[in-house]
């Protein structure tokens, strides 16, 4: 059976939540009810950032052949105010050995919106920072031939009753508007 790989951070592991409840299950379940023949991977680790998913990829791919890749990184990049460019190239690293390695996969990009606060960068220094931030995803998708989810936060973010008390994390209402963003555009690529 083809393996889709959701490769992220903690949105993606559903952090705080039973596994069962993170958008991939939620996609898997999807999966099912269409008769799709694809298994939904999980290798979401909370507190990953592009450059930590660009060191683990190599030992993902060896164990897990991915008839699908989401990249779903750059969230804890943002929240550590590292460089934009910097963010582009893993994640653009990421997307090529995927591809180097298995040429025939479909690739999907998940993008994001800077929404935290860098209390260290001050107001102007923050709106460029999210504006260039916000602007990294969608070439990134392009550029490499990938389906785009213009936003995995949509419906989510900013909403306290989508979120858990941390005000970051979607709890369970939330990974499951994740999982209808997503599937928005993966649903059709499957």
């Amino acid at each position: 059976m083809p393996n889709i790989l959701f490769f992220g951070d903690s949105l993606t592991a559903g952090y705080g939540l039973p596994a069962a409840a993170s958008f991939p299950a939620l996609i898997q379940q999807k999966i099912d009810a269409a008769a799709l023949p694809y298994k939904a991977l999980n290798y979401g680790v909370s507190g990953d950032t592009s450059a930590g998913g660009r060191a683990r990829l190599p030992a993902v791919l060896a164990r897990q052949p991915a008839a699908v890749f989401v990249l779903a990184l750059g969230a804890n990049d943002g929240l550590r105010g590292i460089p934009v460019g910097e963010t582009a190239r893993n994640l653009q690293a990421i997307l090529a050995a995927v591809w180097q390695q298995v040429p025939a996969a479909r690739l999907v990009v998940a993008g994001l919106e800077f929404p935290f606060d860098l209390g260290a960068l001050g107001g102007h220094r923050l709106a460029h920072y999210a504006a260039e931030f916000r602007a990294l995803f969608r070439p990134l998708a392009e550029q490499s031939g990938a389906a785009f989810i213009p936003f995995l936060l949509h419906g989510v973010l900013g909403r306290r009753e989508l979120n858990l008390a941390d005000g970051v994390h979607p709890n369970a209402a939330g990974q499951r508007v994740l999982a209808e963003n997503v599937w928005a555009v993966l649903g059709p690529l499957l």
